[in-house]
């Protein structure tokens, strides 16, 4: 008999809808966990939706108030997919309540909001798990080992990239991501943050960086009721953009290598066109989220004129083979928070962290602080 895990989501637009997808779907996945998820609740504080989201899903109840989930003893484990202001208030809370996180990036506005969830959820001896998904795709994995195991040689630099046009429209509504106080730092938080923690996880510790960014859509359309994703809202009374557009930044690691990360949300002409380049002494490793079960691969001893391989990545890859059942075989996004469903469930039944914790999340928080500071003064500094 496998055990119930009572579960709630906190925050319902798009995330909150893969966040509850992922958990349904991780029987189907991971049989062997030792715990089921369970929907207890869902708060959600636009009108009606949290009730939409009740009768479409399956959960028991729904509220408007996410405090009420705190006191909920049917619920042991919460999904944060609410806005980034909310998140130092919603984890600590629930982290003191005895509830386990699984707690979408970049927790919180700051790095302080990041370590202030991070100790929260430590003195609480709860479990915590962060929503940086595109680590998870085997594809990735498959690359970190690459690297790990010296199939390039010596890593001597690395390009990180995610361009999007999500935000490209000056129509695009004018919503709490365009806002200092409840957004925070833009594109650092929203895709930087997301970049920072590919680096790390296949490169190591960032110990400096200098960052440029800039606002290329300075109005946007404001809105007079709630929105969901990055909708439209022609007409609209224009309203200054607070946070960034864009960023780019060098990075120096802990290893001696050296990087360039770029981000930007108002890229004409890219559609999540996120990825990486790793270069090292004897070969390269290079993925691009749109063809996200490839790698392309150069190795070997000739150093000059080495050709790339494309590699399909297959079940000996990641988790690739609780999806598919030979190379080749595609996955896709929502699997991504499928497998990171699966590390958290199985960190709350085993009591030993699977997967990225909130201590990725802090020391990413940090380089994110340290790009802002870099970019107000122009020089180099450390997280």
């Amino acid at each position: 008999m496998v055990d119930a895990l009572g579960v709630a989501v906190i925050g319902f637009g798009w995330m909150g809808r893969v966040h509850t997808r992922a958990y349904a779907r991780l029987p189907h996945h991971y049989p062997d966990l030792p715990l089921r998820p369970r929907l207890v609740t869902v708060a959600e504080e636009v009108p009606g939706r949290a009730e939409e989201a009740a009768e479409r899903f399956g959960f028991a109840s729904a509220t408007r108030d996410w405090r009420e989930v705190a006191a909920d003893p049917r619920v042991q484990a919460v999904s944060v997919t609410a806005p980034n202001f909310l998140h130092r208030e919603i984890g600590v809370t629930l982290a003191e309540a005895g509830k386990h996180l699984w707690i979408e990036k970049p927790v919180g506005l700051t790095a302080a909001d990041a370590r202030a969830v991070a100790d929260a959820v430590a003195r609480a001896g709860v479990q915590g798990t962060v929503g940086f998904n595109y680590r998870n795709a085997p594809a990735v994995e498959a690359a970190r080992e690459l690297i790990a195991s010296g199939g390039i040689g010596t890593v001597t630099h690395v390009r990180v990239r995610l361009f999007s046009d999500y935000a490209a429209d000056p129509d695009t509504a004018l919503t709490w991501r365009y806002e200092r106080r409840r957004g925070g730092s833009g594109v650092l938080g929203d895709l930087a943050s997301h970049g920072v923690d590919l680096a790390r996880f296949l490169c190591g510790e960032i110990v400096s960086l200098a960052a440029d960014t800039a606002v290329f859509v300075p109005q946007r359309a404001r809105t007079g009721g709630a929105t969901a994703g990055h909708a439209l809202a022609p007409g609209g009374a224009p309203g200054p953009v607070e946070n960034e557009d864009y960023v780019g930044c060098l990075l120096r690691f802990a290893s001696g290598a050296r990087g360039v990360l770029e981000a930007c949300r108002v890229s004409v002409g890219e559609q999540n066109a996120y990825g990486f380049e790793v270069h090292g002494s004897r070969g390269a490793v290079f993925w691009d989220f749109r063809r996200m079960n490839e790698l392309g691969v150069c190795r070997g001893t000739g150093y000059r004129d080495q050709p790339v391989s494309t590699v399909h990545v297959g079940p000996g890859a990641g988790e690739f083979a609780a999806f598919q059942p030979g190379a080749a075989n595609a996955m896709g996004y929502d699997d991504l928070k499928v497998i990171e469903a699966g590390r958290f469930v199985r960190s709350v039944a085993e009591g030993t962290p699977y997967g990225t914790t909130l201590a990725d999340a802090v020391h990413g928080a940090r380089a994110l602080d340290a790009m802002a500071r870099s970019a107000r003064t122009g020089g180099w500094v450390s997280p």
